[in-house]
């Protein structure tokens, strides 16, 4: 059954008071949490590639508080195994069997902070369970629940000794995108607060955990003209035969860009799908995915570039978009 207008209109309220919670946080940084609440909603996982000290462990446990759920934090050396993050099966003596004894994959959101400092071992074992949604150990599966979402973050600088996310392990992340430093108003506003710990800072929940699965169920209900599909596949095919690609976004990308978008819709309050929608997570969803030609990398090309050049050079249905 299709979203109706007046369950848009409910979604939407509920959106906006979600980010406007987190954005007591993380301050200035509005279009960073609505991606983050969308990728959350999209059942997706969220990569971010930034800084020290730019709020990205507030910015998940904030999320976490504003859904009434818990978060956790796993920070990624190379002496991490993958039994810390799922957990293990310990004797129990008492019993005369074993227990499982649950890691701190175990949350509503993970912040896995630099990932990319991990074997590649350990990298796996965390994105199985994001795929999965559950953790298998000596053959009995325990799931993680929902509502369910990684944020990973990677260091862009100081790279010796560590392990690059393959693509294959990319394209497990519905979006990709950084926080950035506040510009010099939100700046101020920290400084006015520095009183206060970002660690003591605690939001009010502004929903149940429930109804975060609920809105995800609505989400997947938008309506998606056969149009916008159309333009989805056309800017996928893109990527694939841009001449500075060497690989192009796959059709799990694809199915990430059209989940988003519905969810963007209906953050919106709208019960169907405009091309503004896709063509605002377009960057985010598929420009991580791009695996770029050695020689247009070294002269400068970046696939947020390409991301824009295909947005030109692809234009959108005509027609007007409605239920």
């Amino acid at each position: 059954m299709a979203m109706t207008a007046e369950q848009a209109t409910w979604f939407s309220e509920i959106f906006g008071r979600l980010v406007a919670n987190v954005d007591q946080v993380l301050v200035g940084k509005t279009f960073v949490i609505r991606l983050g609440f969308t990728a959350l909603i999209s059942e997706g996982h969220l990569l971010l590639e930034d800084f020290p000290g730019t709020g990205k462990t507030s910015f998940a446990r904030a999320m976490a508080q504003s859904v009434e759920g818990s978060s956790s934090r796993i920070q990624f050396t190379p002496d991490l195994l993958p039994g810390d993050i799922t957990g293990v099966s310990i004797f129990d003596q008492r019993s005369a069997g074993f227990e499982f004894h649950h890691g701190p994959i175990f949350a509503t959101i993970v912040l896995a902070d630099e990932i990319n400092r991990a074997s590649p071992k350990t990298q796996a074992a965390l994105l199985e369970v994001m795929e999965e949604g559950r953790v298998t150990v000596d053959g009995v599966s325990h799931p993680v629940g929902a509502p369910f979402m990684v944020i990973a973050t990677q260091n862009p600088i100081e790279q010796a000794g560590t392990y690059r996310l393959p693509e294959a392990q990319l394209d497990r992340f519905i979006m990709k995108t950084s926080i950035g430093y506040p510009d010099h108003g939100s700046t101020l506003r920290i400084l006015e607060g520095a009183e206060t710990r970002a660690h003591d800072t605690v939001v009010p929940p502004i929903v149940t955990a429930d109804t975060i699965v609920e809105m995800a169920r609505l989400a997947r209900t938008v309506h998606v003209d056969p149009t916008l599909n159309d333009y989805i596949a056309r800017l996928v095919e893109a990527t694939r035969s841009a001449t500075e690609v060497r690989l192009g976004a796959s059709v799990r990308g694809a199915l990430a860009l059209l989940r988003a978008s519905k969810t963007l819709a209906a953050a919106s309050g709208r019960h169907y799908v405009v091309p503004d929608d896709v063509k605002a997570l377009v960057e985010p969803v598929l420009a991580h995915r791009l695996v770029i030609d050695a020689e247009a990398e070294f002269d400068g090309v970046t696939a947020s570039s390409i991301m824009s050049q295909i947005l030109l050079e692809t234009p959108p249905p005509s027609e007007r978009q409605g239920a």
